[in-house]
């Protein structure tokens, strides 16, 4: 049996989040015209609010992560789009980036520290911990645009099915958007 290795479960969470875009990202796409920006009982006022949100904040980390100087910058304009379309293309880019990053981590550069400007200082944290962050963030906001879409004409979609091997069968629409095929989730 091969050994635990952390730097695989990091990259295993970056497909998990891209593809699970993917997926929340489709469903949106099929809502009706004022569901996308339609007010909604959440933690963010609308589908579009929420989405804006984890965007801006995985530029943010994402950033961050890569030693970049975007910084607070990334929060100047609160919800940066308002079309699903520009959106999605640029989550799905930043997903890319999280992808790349993940990837080509290591155990050193897991427990590099980052420097992550705040206002008026400069917050140290591992690596490790920030991408902990940032799966960790992206569940919690894509499960409330989960909840938010059962208020609407389309169905909220599965959005647990990309890890283990089992779910290869739901996967593969996913997959095919992303241009990516089985054997990139099982190394």
């Amino acid at each position: 049996m091969p050994a635990f290795d952390p730097v695989r479960s990091f990259r295993k969470l970056a497909y998990n989040n891209a593809l699970a875009n993917v997926r929340l990202y489709q469903a949106c796409a099929a809502l009706k015209p004022g569901e996308f920006e339609a007010k909604r009982v959440s933690f963010f006022p609308s589908i579009k609010a929420t989405l804006n949100h984890i965007l801006t904040v995985d530029w943010f980390y994402v950033d961050a992560l890569e030693g970049g100087t975007l910084g607070l910058k990334a929060f100047d304009i609160e919800e940066p789009y308002d079309r699903l379309d520009e959106l999605s293309r640029e989550q799905a880019d930043v997903d890319r980036r999280l992808v790349a990053f993940c990837e080509n981590v290591t155990p050193e550069t897991a427990l590099a520290i980052i420097d992550i400007q705040r206002t008026g200082r400069i917050q140290r944290e591992r690596a490790d911990d920030v991408l902990n962050h940032v799966f960790q963030h992206q569940t919690h906001h894509r499960g409330q645009v989960h909840a938010m879409l059962a208020g609407t004409s389309v169905a909220p979609p599965q959005l647990d099915e990309f890890i283990v091997a089992d779910d290869a069968r739901f996967r593969g629409e996913e997959l095919a958007a992303l241009g990516w095929d089985e054997t990139k989730l099982i190394r």
